[in-house]
């Protein structure tokens, strides 16, 4: 540990994704071991442990004794002259009482070796370890920097039993990025499952969901334009863009399946219809909505800078799904239509004429409301 922090640190400290990088590793203080000769310690009939009780005795503060008087008391504590604490050669006039009464000096069974050691051990669980902390530089993200940190890490070529981990912000941000795919899928999947037993489609869902990448791209390039990282913050702005952009699909499937099934119209009116029908409150919702998050994108004050990023991936979102999906939509949901009708080897009959070769009655159709 004390050999692979600091070139892990001067490691870090070459690359230009961070700067300001710290260890809590305090490695500079002076530190006299004493090495006891045990065999020739032995022969003059001195133990370790007695060795040990008299540098106790000298450096330990050991309480010896208490006075008492009428009124108080007081504690007797055996040192060496306080002169005599600073000075290394001190222990060269420290002498050990053998058994038999002699005084062995302790220079005579023991030798001192001058190191620098740590004034303290920070622990991980159990094992020791040293914390280095850094800033980013301007113009990199955490995600650059951790990939830095990495990399930098295996060129030292470390040996197995050495282990590195990121704590704090890093550690939050590698989490968020390893179960962020698995949010994102789930999220599709569960609107997915929602808009199938809505129209009673495994096809038009698609079609409804045929928005997202368009709004994905948007955020992207809204933020990469305004020099932002994609964040935790971002991640969760684009998450919030699957239940906002896919209202324009709906607004217009709902329609387009409505005005086939019940009116008999073929694909091709129906949603040209809904295209005609349902623009203003597609350009009302998108217009509220994008107002709404102006405030977030482009606002000052305290905490600004945190959630700005989620503002600015919604209006991005929003502007280049409004643009691209006005005219790709109705597209896909023409071939949509073609592949149902592939797949069931004719056209699909609305429930009008059904209705009206069952007998059952004309069905009239229903006006459509803006």
């Amino acid at each position: 540990m004390t050999h692979w922090a600091p070139l892990l640190e001067r490691e870090m400290n070459k690359l230009p994704q961070i700067e300001d990088v710290a260890s809590d590793q305090q490695s500079a203080a002076p530190h006299l071991a004493v090495t006891v000769d045990r065999t020739a310690a032995s022969r003059l009939g001195l133990s370790a442990a007695l060795i040990d009780n008299t540098l106790n005795d000298a450096f330990g503060q050991r309480q010896v004794a208490t006075i008492y008087t009428s009124t108080s008391q007081y504690k007797v504590v055996l040192e060496v002259q306080p002169q005599f604490q600073d000075d290394p050669n001190a222990l060269s006039k420290i002498y050990v009482a053998a058994p038999n009464g002699a005084q062995v000096p302790l220079s005579a069974v023991a030798h001192y070796t001058s190191k620098i050691e740590p004034l303290t051990v920070s622990h991980q669980g159990v094992f020791p370890a040293v914390t280095l902390s850094f800033n980013l530089a301007p113009g990199h993200s955490l995600g650059e920097a951790v990939d830095a940190i990495n990399a930098g890490a295996q060129r030292l070529g470390a040996p197995p039993t050495l282990t590195g981990s990121f704590q704090g912000t890093a550690q939050a941000f590698r989490a968020s990025l390893s179960s962020m795919p698995l949010l994102v899928a789930a999220a599709i999947l569960v609107v997915y499952i929602v808009l199938g037993v809505l129209y009673e489609s495994f096809i038009h869902p698609i079609t409804i969901l045929s928005t997202l990448p368009a709004a994905g791209v948007g955020a992207l390039l809204m933020l990469w334009v305004l020099h932002y990282d994609l964040s935790v913050i971002a991640i969760v702005g684009m998450i919030l863009l699957i239940g906002i952009v896919k209202k324009n699909a709906i607004m217009m499937i709902d329609f387009a399946l409505q005005a086939q099934r019940l009116e008999g119209k073929s694909a091709r009116e129906a949603v040209h219809e809904a295209c005609l029908l349902r623009f203003r409150p597609i350009m009302m919702t998108t217009f509220a909505a994008l107002f709404g998050s102006m405030p977030i994108a482009f606002g000052q004050g305290a905490g600004s800078e945190l959630r700005r990023p989620l503002g600015i991936a919604i209006v991005g979102g929003l502007i280049v799904s409004q643009w691209l999906t006005l005219y790709t939509t109705p597209v896909i949901y023409l071939y949509m239509e073609r592949l149902v009708r592939w797949q069931g080897g004719g056209a699909r009959r609305s429930r009008l004429a059904e209705a009206l070769d069952t007998g059952e009655g004309a069905v009239a159709p229903v006006p459509a409301a803006e």
